[in-house]
């Protein structure tokens, strides 16, 4: 199976967001080179946000470009069997941690946002930090740095917020 059937098999069988999800699809159908940056009128993108449920904590990054406090993520690779296999390829590369599981049940949330290359159309999952996690700053990133809950809002946008909050309801 290709990473862009992947991606439709996830769609169709994610519950919520139903007009974004639709969105997605459309796209995709209209595309067959969404799933990919060079897809100039918008790609699928996938991302996680690493939590550390015990401590009450997440992991953000300072992106390198659009310089704000957001979850791990980036676009798909040829070498990604699944949109799940992406996310948890870029959340383990943007925060250094190895062992990071996602959450099971599939996509957390969804997240349509307009970028500097593109429309990105983020299948967003959640990422559990293993015990003692400790991480690494990678090359895209300005900053890394775990948050309380409570913190969250007050450093990164609205989508981080929704994404934790779906994230902990889903623990």
């Amino acid at each position: 199976m290709s990473l862009y059937d992947d991606a439709v098999l996830v769609l169709k069988g994610y519950e919520g967001q139903q007009e974004l999800c639709r969105s997605y699809l459309d796209h995709l159908e209209a595309h067959p080179d969404g799933m990919w940056k060079a897809c100039g009128d918008g790609h699928i993108t996938a991302s996680a946000l690493v939590i550390d449920p015990e401590r009450g904590r997440v992991l953000l990054t300072l992106h390198k470009k659009i310089r704000m406090w957001l979850q791990m993520g980036g676009h798909c690779e040829p070498a990604d069997d699944t949109v799940r296999a992406a996310a948890l390829r870029e959340a383990t590369e943007e925060s250094g941690i190895g062992g990071l599981t996602l959450l099971p049940g599939g996509p957390v949330r969804l997240d349509r946002h307009h970028t500097p290359c593109a429309w990105h159309y983020d299948v967003q999952y959640a990422a559990l930090a293993p015990a003692g996690a400790v991480e690494a700053i990678s090359d895209e990133s300005l900053d890394l740095r775990w948050f309380a809950y409570d913190e969250v809002a007050g450093v990164a946008d609205e989508s981080v917020v929704r994404l934790l909050e779906a994230t902990r309801a889903r623990l």
